[in-house]
């Protein structure tokens, strides 16, 4: 086993940088193109329901936001529990936890869904009660209400996802996802003609299904050719520990994703409370969609780095696990400047892609600057929630972005918006400087990592089961 000594530098300590890049490279690339799909998918989604109309449009967009809120995040947020869990385990060769917290973890989100199916089946007194027009609010509901399924098969996806991920296994999850994608156009032409309005809602989880089970049929297979069996694989093996376990981290996981997710849909909604609001809000929604394609990137190297983490604190190898990081680490301020100086360049062009309108391309333009600096922060920010998730220690990033976002970036922002008079940029900058604090925060628990420490607790908390089996063959 190699040294445990997280600073040890070999000779050849180039050549080990080059060999963990090329690793992450095999693990990042594809998840980009799953996460680039993923937005692909909801770009046509929003352009067959601008076809039908602005009452459509937006009641399914103001529909789908909800869905976001109180939905689609909490079940990605509470499924980010298995990176740290099912990575140590593959790290640590416990092939026995990665099942069974599989079937937990399925059955965990299926469970949650009916809390955020009966806030659904109400989302038209919910945003009547926040001042939602009645007509957008009924067509929401009635959008919602032909969405269900999804959240019933996104209890799936999620944790199918994860655990391939979590053995570097992305390949299938990218090629399935672009199947998907593929599937979407056509299924939507066809549902668009036959049901309207509700085929653009019923067309996202048929196409998503299909990903579901063409991912169930891998890891099926693959098992099978693994020799094992359902029995005996341990994928019914709950115990209480295993529970407490898996919700121990599935709350902090939650709350950072949510937390972050949620600042960004708040954003919105005060943008939407300036005096120019129509077009403060036309102006952040074309700047979003930019960052939105910048985050699929963002959030596959964040993955990546919670993957090659885990898996190495798993496998007892403190050192590599703390290559894995401080690369990642450096990969996130390299795509980081990458992104700004991309938003940056393209800030002249994008707005019109979207509008006509003079004021508001102007508006894209100024905005784009700040959110280029905001990117430049985003990314390693990301990388740093990827690094703490593998470390099964997420609650650092809670903290992190509780201080950053809710007690620096919000309050800043509307003071410097609403009081000092400088709208959207003022928003903007509130967030800027309440990300760079979220940053630091990270940074400085990171820096504070015992890496041998975590290798060793990794041994306790993802390989006990299989050194248990070891000790069974044994005697």
């Amino acid at each position: 086993m190699e040294e445990q000594n997280p600073h040890h530098r070999p000779e050849k300590l180039t050549g080990v940088i080059m060999s963990e890049l090329k690793v992450q490279q095999a693990i990042a690339l594809p998840l980009v193109a799953m996460n680039l799909t993923w937005f692909a998918k909801i770009a046509i989604t929003t352009a067959f329901l601008g076809r039908l109309g602005e009452l459509e449009l937006a009641s399914g967009a103001l529909g789908f936001m909800f869905a976001n809120v109180t939905g689609f995040s909490i079940l990605n947020g509470l499924c980010g529990a298995m990176e740290p869990i099912c990575g140590q385990a593959y790290g640590g060769k416990n092939f026995k936890l990665l099942h069974k917290t599989l079937v937990m973890m399925v059955s965990l989100l299926l469970l949650t869904s009916l809390f955020s199916c009966f806030l659904w089946l109400n989302v038209d007194k919910i945003l009547i009660h926040f001042g939602q027009q009645e007509d957008i609010s009924v067509e929401a509901k009635k959008y919602l209400f032909y969405l269900l399924p999804d959240l019933i098969i996104t209890s799936f996806l999620c944790p199918l996802k994860s655990y391939l991920s979590s053995q570097s296994i992305t390949l299938p999850i990218m090629f399935t996802s672009a199947l998907a994608v593929v599937l979407h156009v056509p299924v939507n032409i066809f549902l668009v003609k036959t049901r309207g309005f509700e085929g653009v809602a019923m067309s996202i989880w048929i196409t998503d299904l299909v990903v579901v089970i063409l991912l169930a049929v891998y890891v099926a297979v693959v098992e099978f050719k693994k020799g094992g069996t359902w029995k005996e694989g341990g994928w019914w093996e709950h115990g209480f520990s295993d529970w407490i376990r898996l919700l121990k981290l599935c709350g902090p996981c939650c709350l950072t994703t949510c937390l972050e997710w949620w600042c960004y849909e708040i954003l919105v909604l005060l943008t939407g409370k300036l005096p120019n609001a129509k077009q403060a809000v036309s102006i952040i929604a074309i700047v979003l969609n930019f960052d939105y394609l910048l985050f699929a990137v963002m959030l596959s190297i964040a993955t990546c780095a919670s993957i090659r983490v885990s898996n190495e604190l798993g496998a007892n190898q403190a050192g590599p696990a703390f290559r894995a990081a401080y690369t990642s680490l450096s990969l996130g301020w390299v795509a980081g400047l990458a992104g700004g100086l991309v938003m940056v360049m393209a800030r002249g062009t994008w707005g019109r892609l979207f509008s006509h309108d003079k004021a508001i391309v102007r508006g894209v333009g100024n905005a784009m600057l700040w959110m280029g600096l905001l990117e430049l922060v985003n990314f390693p920010l990301a990388v740093c929630g990827g690094i703490v998730r593998g470390t099964a220690r997420p609650w650092l990033g809670t903290y992190a972005n509780i201080g950053g976002f809710y007690l620096l970036a919000l309050p800043l922002g509307v003071l410097l918006a609403f009081k000092v008079h400088m709208g959207l940029p003022g928003l903007l900058i509130g967030f800027l400087v309440g990300v760079f604090g979220c940053l630091t925060l990270l940074l400085v628990f990171i820096s504070r990592i015992n890496w041998g420490e975590e290798a060793h607790k990794a041994q306790r908390l993802a390989a006990i089961d299989s050194v248990k089996d070891e000790n069974i063959v044994k005697t």
